[in-house]
């Protein structure tokens, strides 16, 4: 084993006590109060070129490595990244982040398509249900986002709600309305709540609904509480959980399918990501909704909290996987934007070892 390999392991147990540390904290503490109007911030950007430590390869099973970022800016407002989606496909994103903000940027590129740093990074404070900027942070703990036909629907925990929000990168209002999302509140942990919001495909058996999943809301068969809140196959699901990992977001791939990001850590064995698919005929009223893991890193790789995920289609026609952390504002975390292409091949799963 390398130094830079056992670097990144003793960093991943120290990362594992510093993140359980840090959701903790950030559970009990106010949101960090900005100016009213949108904030321009200078986000810096340190290139990650190889994202297992020690390791020049690029292929991780189903996987490909396009590039990443490590991102930090002097504003004490940025960070807390929680969930995102792409306006234009790599290029203008909006996200959420848990402290009660938007976010809005673009992604910079090089000649050959790789990542390089932020541009245009702007930040916003949040509305709260009853339309007035809040300082608490049990009021618009923002986890999940989508965006569609120019409105933005939010997930909320703590203040368990799905709200949705006019789409205006230069002055955010309050939001328009809210959505039933029929899971019962007394079913719903307070720091557990909704971490994916996902329009399914026009063309799939969901015929454009809205799903929403739980991040670790358990059934007593220990399953994650999930529905669909609209359409055909309107009702509660949920998603079989596998091992201790929970559902930190979701987006849905073009052929109808869910991909879920996951996310585990403990002393023992550190931080952990995890990439599944669920297969979209398994999502129905009823259902217990499944899929293989396609991949699953540790702190030998360049990951951290990973908290937000976008799917989208480059010019050249592939798939892009597009994945960001929440630092929690912890010193001892970072920011990451990390980018894969997802190629088309069976489902088995690529581990860490």
């Amino acid at each position: 084993m390398n130094a830079l390999l056992r670097r990144g392991l003793a960093y991943g147990l120290f990362a594992a006590a510093a993140l359980g540390l840090a959701l903790w904290l950030t559970a009990h503490q106010p949101v960090r109060a900005a100016a009213e109007g949108v904030e321009r911030l200078e986000v810096s950007a340190s290139p990650i070129r190889q994202f297992r430590l020690g390791v020049a390869g690029t292929r991780f099973g189903p996987l490909e490595f396009v590039g990443g970022l490590e991102l930090s800016s002097a504003s004490r407002d940025f960070g807390a990244l929680s969930s995102f989606r792409f306006l234009t496909p790599g290029g203008d994103f909006v996200g959420v982040a848990d402290t009660g903000f938007w976010f809005f940027g673009t992604i910079a590129r090089d000649a050959d398509g790789r990542p390089t740093g932020i541009e245009n990074f702007r930040m916003q404070q949040m509305f709260d249900r009853a339309g007035r900027v809040s300082d608490r942070k049990w009021e618009v703990d923002a986890e999940s986002l989508d965006v569609r036909d120019g409105v933005a629907t939010v997930g909320f925990e703590r203040d368990h709600r799905i709200a949705r929000f006019k789409l205006d990168p230069d002055d955010m209002k309050p939001a328009i309305g809210e959505v039933d999302f029929l899971i019962p509140k007394r079913e719903l942990r307070q720091n557990r709540g909704f971490e994916t919001v996902a329009h399914a495909p026009l063309d799939s058996r969901q015929q454009g609904a809205l799903v929403i999943v739980s991040e670790k809301s358990l059934d007593k068969q220990g399953n994650i509480f999930a529905a669909v809140v609209e359409g055909p196959e309107k009702g509660i699901f949920t998603v079989k959980r596998l091992g201790e990992f929970d559902v930190t977001d979701g987006a849905f791939l073009p052929g109808g399918d869910l991909l879920l990001l996951e996310r585990s850590f403990s002393m023992a064995t550190g931080v952990k990501m995890r990439l599944r698919r669920i297969a979209g005929e398994t999502i129905a009223k009823g259902a217990v909704a499944d899929g293989p893991v396609l991949f699953e890193a540790d702190m030998g790789y360049q990951i951290d909290n990973m908290e937000g995920l976008d799917v989208w289609t480059r010019a050249d026609g592939a798939l892009v996987v597009s994945i960001i952390s929440d630092d929690n504002h912890s010193i001892l975390q970072r920011n990451l934007y990390l980018e894969f292409v997802l190629h088309d091949e069976p489902h088995e799963q690529a581990s860490d070892g």
